[in-house]
């Protein structure tokens, strides 16, 4: 393999040098336990407490407010579950979304056995949460609504301000995964009515194994994690400093590189769709064309397997992938795709390709030049498009 080309920054990033070495000596010289009432930890938990301020200062929030976990999905869980059960005396009605993340839907799911019950809205061809679907599914039972900021799939923004707006008009809760929109979009919880957050530190350039959870101040819901009184008593278990301390850094990073970023993501993406939906036929972008993440296309080639696209583009030294890496062994089509109204026969043929800092004009134009090339030998080798060819003569 002479070359190697990264468009799959959607699934995870590379730690940054800075975020590894601001995170090296809580390996090894600064090892002490938080919770621990000597000198020699209180460094630690001073560290602790200067990530906790970079995060509530990114999201306009008191530091109060952010809640360490493991990741999104520990955080989606603790914000659906917890709520679920912490508010069951008021209902047991929950509204999500048909097109979030399955740490989302299978929470779902897993609630819904337990006796509660789950309203998925749908979106129209864009992926756009249908407001007026969901202002019709709240009910005087209604506790929680989660609705993902951004698709990690296809990219769409969804309008966090409105579905807030909407959920404190009815003194409902309002929950948002904002996993992929986070260190990409700015966010302001108190502005956009938003009451619990979920992000995760290996989406932009942290660790992985560390996230947090905000809480607006006043919500009480329940510990996922029993144990010690760490977390202010909310989640027990000795903190994760290093990942806390590189979760910190690459925030800090995130917000002050955001704008410079997120254009020359912004100019490749463009480019990357502009010349594929140019010189591939037979092809079309999931997804708001404008209201999308900086760094994410995805598109759907007909006559085509996304597998066997994926199993090529890697043989050509491209990571790239057909949706949600937590569901990179699935061979069904994406539920984001089926969501938005495709056909199971175009879903199956999707490609997301999510760019980070570093990618190049270069290797996007690398890229392309080998996805036509893959998309037309695949082609070749379909009955359906010899039949399709034919047929259009």
């Amino acid at each position: 393999m002479d070359r190697f080309v990264y468009l799959d920054h959607a699934a995870t990033t590379a730690t940054r040098p800075e975020v590894v070495e601001e995170m090296l000596p809580y390996f090894t010289e600064k090892f002490g336990n938080p919770s621990s009432i000597y000198s020699f930890s209180s460094q630690n938990k001073d560290a602790i407490v200067n990530a906790r301020r970079i995060i509530g200062d990114s999201l306009g929030t008191d530091a109060a407010n952010i809640y360490f976990t493991a990741g999104g999905s520990e955080s989606d869980n603790w914000a659906l579950k917890e709520t679920a059960r912490t508010y069951a005396s008021k209902g047991k009605h929950i509204i999500t979304t048909k097109i979030e993340h399955h740490a989302i839907l299978h929470t779902c799911e897993f609630l819904e056995k337990e006796g509660y019950e789950v309203t998925y809205v749908g979106v129209d061809e864009h992926g756009i949460v249908k407001l007026d679907e969901l202002k019709a599914a709240i009910r005087p039972d209604t506790i929680l609504i989660s609705v993902m900021f951004a698709n990690n799939e296809i990219g769409t923004i969804q309008p966090i301000k409105e579905i807030g707006a909407i959920a404190r008009e009815h003194g409902v809760l309002f929950h948002t995964d904002a996993v992929q929109a986070y260190g990409q979009l700015p966010i302001n919880v108190d502005d956009m009515n938003i009451d619990m957050l979920s992000a995760s530190g290996h989406k932009l350039n942290g660790p992985k194994g560390v996230g947090f959870l905000y809480i607006r101040k006043g919500i009480k819901i329940r510990n996922l994690i029993h144990g010690g009184a760490q977390e202010r008593a909310r989640r027990a278990g000795t903190e994760n400093v290093p990942g806390i301390v590189g979760l910190g850094k690459a925030v800090e990073i995130a917000f002050a590189t955001m704008e410079e970023r997120t254009k020359k993501e912004i100019e490749l993406r463009n480019y990357l769709i502009d010349r594929v939906m140019a010189e591939i036929p037979y092809t079309r972008v999931n997804g708001h064309i404008d209201k999308r993440l900086p760094n994410n296309a995805n598109f759907s080639f007909q006559f085509i397997e996304g597998e066997s696209l994926l199993i090529m583009l890697d043989m050509a030294g491209v990571c790239a992938s057909s949706g949600s890496a937590c569901t990179s062994g699935s061979l069904d089509p994406s539920h984001v795709l089926l969501a938005i109204g495709l056909p199971h026969e175009i879903a199956h043929g999707s490609l997301r390709l999510t760019l980070g800092d570093e990618n190049t004009k270069e290797e996007i134009d690398y890229v392309i030049d080998n996805l036509k090339d893959i998309v037309q030998r695949l082609r070749d080798m379909s009955p359906l498009y010899e039949d399709f060819i034919k047929k259009s003569r």
